[in-house]
């Protein structure tokens, strides 16, 4: 079969690209993981200058993108809040218009989709969805390569996503199982479902792939069978401290335990994107600990800790399959 041609693509959501087209570059993603561990250099892009825009802060998300530039001999310039005009006292069209002329590349994590897809529009060179409101593509190649380094496959895999599913991840996710035959279930009080219209685009990927989607508001329905726990945590960036309240009081019983994973598949592994309130090791812990007296959160420190989770590998395989979007969008290349 052809390989595709991802030369000046941009990367805003997996609905843009084929599930040959993702395995590819989940693919190229594993090659140059195993190139990365042996020391041996990946030619194509020395000398390009990529843009990373960040109007939500990261860890991840920032330092693979870094990384991954460096290694493929490319410059970052990194841009928060305070250091572009964007949408200040520039028009993000017009702030999209300047840095296609003085960049190969721009990476955007931040707030509404449209925003990523305005930036792609105007730029002329490819852009990169570090995650917004609604999507977070580069974590679901990431995900898709972690869950095949551990079952060596990826079609008829049952993942269950406990916690509101309404926003990037749990989106993200939904597209990502229905496309490549995953099965997916969410796990949560029916408020926190994904909406209606995408479940219906989802559905429509499903037929296609063979995946089966299922909503459940029973926690022992929703781990039974699960060869993949995966959660977030309840309050995503952007929203009011005054919502905690709510999110504790709904998503408390679908919390992440041990018991959740006896009660899934024996193979089972348990993920999730990170930072995680799995004990009292962070401010906000400490501080939900000192309001409403829960020492854990989305996830037991006892599941987070055990055997059965990836969730480092799964954040290192951000940095190898963001490098592969990179490589692919620029290059035209697959190594």
């Amino acid at each position: 079969m052809e390989k595709s041609n991802y030369l000046g693509r941009s990367f805003l959501t997996l609905k843009d690209y084929s599930p040959a087209e993702i395995i590819e570059l989940v693919n190229l993603a594993e090659t140059l993981r195993k190139k990365k561990k042996t020391g041996m250099p990946v030619k194509g892009c020395e000398g390009k200058n990529i843009a990373l825009i960040f109007e939500k802060t990261s860890t991840r998300t920032r330092c693979s993108f870094e990384i991954a530039a460096a290694d493929l001999g490319m410059h970052t310039v990194y841009l928060d809040p305070s250091a572009s005009q964007m949408g200040k006292k520039e028009s993000l069209k017009d702030t999209a218009r300047v840095l296609g002329r003085m960049f190969d590349g721009i990476e955007y994590r931040g707030y509404g989709q449209k925003i990523v897809e305005d930036l792609a529009k105007y730029a002329g060179v490819p852009v990169w969805n570090g995650l917004t409101n609604e999507y977070h593509p580069t974590q679901m190649l990431a995900d898709l390569l972690t869950i095949r380094d551990n079952f060596h496959y990826i079609k008829g895999v049952n993942l269950t996503y406990f916690g509101d599913a309404r926003y990037n991840t749990g989106n993200s996710l939904m597209i990502m199982c229905s496309k490549m035959g995953l099965n997916f279930c969410v796990c949560a009080p029916k408020k926190y479902w994904p909406n209606e219209k995408l479940i219906e685009e989802c559905q429509g990927y499903a037929k296609a792939s063979g995946a089966k989607l299922r909503f459940t508001e029973d926690v022992a329905e929703g781990a039974k069978g699960a060869d993949v726990i995966y959660t977030d945590i309840w309050v995503s960036m952007g929203e009011p401290a005054e919502i905690w309240a709510e999110r504790i009081r709904d998503l408390y019983p679908y919390r992440v335990t041990m018991d959740t994973i006896k009660a899934a598949s024996v193979d089972v592994i348990f993920m999730h994107c990170l930072p995680s309130f799995h004990n009292l090791n962070t401010g906000i812990g400490r501080a939900i600990y000192e309001k409403f007296g829960i020492e854990e959160m989305e996830v037991s420190d006892e599941v987070f800790e055990s055997r059965y989770s990836r969730v480092f590998e799964e954040a290192e395989n951000r940095m190898h399959t963001i490098k592969a979007v990179m490589y692919a969008t620029l290059t035209g290349k697959s190594v």
